[in-house]
């Protein structure tokens, strides 16, 4: 079976690692053509012969190489098959990835819309476009196996020069510095550029000290929109109306006597007052990060889990709800950035396509390559301490001027 691949196949690590899933799989390859690009934008182009011993194993082969960008040679439409049943997808239906997609009807290449991962292709008239599997309604017609299916491997366009830099490898000893300055200039590009800059946060914003100064980046209106959990807000009203996060003073560092009750005394002002909004319109919340957000009218989304205290009448508890919630702010991102949350952040990552940035925050080496690992290749892993990076970072905006202010679509969650 021929297929091929174009992109930044060398600087991505694309060649060897489909070269490992051909072997792994237990099968043989050959080298027909590689053209390399001449330049740092022109792509290269691959082509490779991929056989086995058995038929059976060229399946999963070939939906391993289709994860990476490699798509078959041979120009067939695409196989369409309708869904027998509200939410299952018949068999053998193409499962998407976040990398820009076409399929071939009628002879014809289409653009498939709302590219991201882990989807369905469904056709419908000459469009195409990606749908979750519980959102599939009987007699839809999908795209299944690979045939008539073609993937561009990582055409992400680095337009920062510098902060490319950042993108080699996973590491813990770089200029904290040099980081901050280079997002801050990634985000101010993307903001010229009209496009939105969404954050993923967790509460070590908030443990850390930096809620305030986060605050701040939202003031100056360089955030569009806001994706959290229950424990963001919840610590953020606890530091901004208690003075601590988790009981501990924010101030001296030093647990405060009866402070573990403090979240829960957080949650109760909350609800008295039946939303956040609603605490910062009645005077109850004054400071912090979710202040800002309303102040600014900046849209946020707080999805539950099982572990939540509360929990906050402005956290969404329906999973389903919560996720499309989340893509619905994430729909015009161009930049996102995630502070300090595994789950919150894998999540997004697999929300998007490769086309948005994606930055990721951590202390922890083992997070972001957990993004990598789960199919978003192009994060560009920060290893560092969020609350130092987060106090770094604000420097940059403080003296910048606003970015042109923009309709929001909506204030706040939309039950506020």
């Amino acid at each position: 079976m021929l297929v091929t691949a174009q992109g930044h196949l060398i600087d991505a690590g694309i060649i060897s690692r489909a070269l490992d899933d051909v072997t792994r799989g237990g099968g043989r390859y050959r080298i027909v053509s590689f053209d390399i690009g001449q330049t740092v934008d022109e792509p290269s182009r691959m082509v490779m012969d991929v056989t086995t011993d058995k038929p059976s194993g060229l399946p999963p082969i070939l939906a391993n190489l289709g994860a990476l960008g490699f798509s078959e040679c041979e120009e067939e439409d695409a196989v369409l098959a309708a869904v027998p049943k509200a939410g299952v997808a018949p068999e053998g239906f193409y499962s998407s990835t976040n990398l820009p997609t076409r399929v071939r009807l009628d002879g014809q290449w289409r653009a498939v819309r709302d590219q991201r991962m882990d989807a369905v292709i469904v056709v419908s008239g000459r469009g195409a476009r990606c749908v979750k599997l519980r959102d599939l309604a009987r007699g839809m017609r999908v795209v299944v196996g690979h045939g008539g299916v073609s993937v561009t491997a990582d055409t992400k366009e680095r337009d920062s020069r510098d902060f490319a830099f950042m993108s080699n490898a996973i590491s813990s000893e770089r200029r904290v510095e040099a980081q901050a300055e280079a997002l801050a200039e990634l985000w101010k590009e993307t903001k010229r550029a009209g496009k939105q800059v969404v954050v993923v946060a967790g509460p070590v914003v908030v443990h850390s000290g930096q809620a305030e100064t986060f605050g701040r980046i939202v003031t100056k209106g360089y955030v569009d929109a806001l994706l959290a959990g229950n424990a963001l807000a919840v610590h953020d009203v606890e530091s901004a109306v208690f003075g601590t996060s988790l009981g501990v003073c924010q101030k001296s560092g030093n647990p405060v006597i009866h402070g573990h009750m403090n979240h829960m005394r957080a949650i109760n002002l909350v609800r008295s007052c039946g939303s956040i909004p609603g605490a910062v319109r009645k005077g109850k919340l004054k400071t912090g990060l979710m202040h800002a957000l309303v102040q600014a009218r900046v849209p946020f989304s707080l999805a539950g889990s099982i572990r939540d205290d509360g929990p906050l009448p402005d956290t969404e508890m329906d999973l389903i709800k919560a996720q499309a919630d989340y893509a619905r702010l994430l729909k015009n991102a161009g930049l996102v950035v995630v502070f300090g949350t595994m789950l919150h952040g894998i999540g997004v990552g697999n929300m998007i396509p490769a086309s948005v940035s994606l930055v990721c925050v951590d202390i922890n080496p083992a997070v972001v390559s957990k993004l990598g690992d789960r199919g978003s290749s192009h994060t560009v892993p920060v290893v560092t301490d969020v609350g130092l990076f987060l106090h770094t970072l604000a420097r940059h905006f403080s003296r910048a001027a606003p970015p042109p202010r923009k309709a929001r679509a909506a204030a706040g969650r939309k039950r506020s």
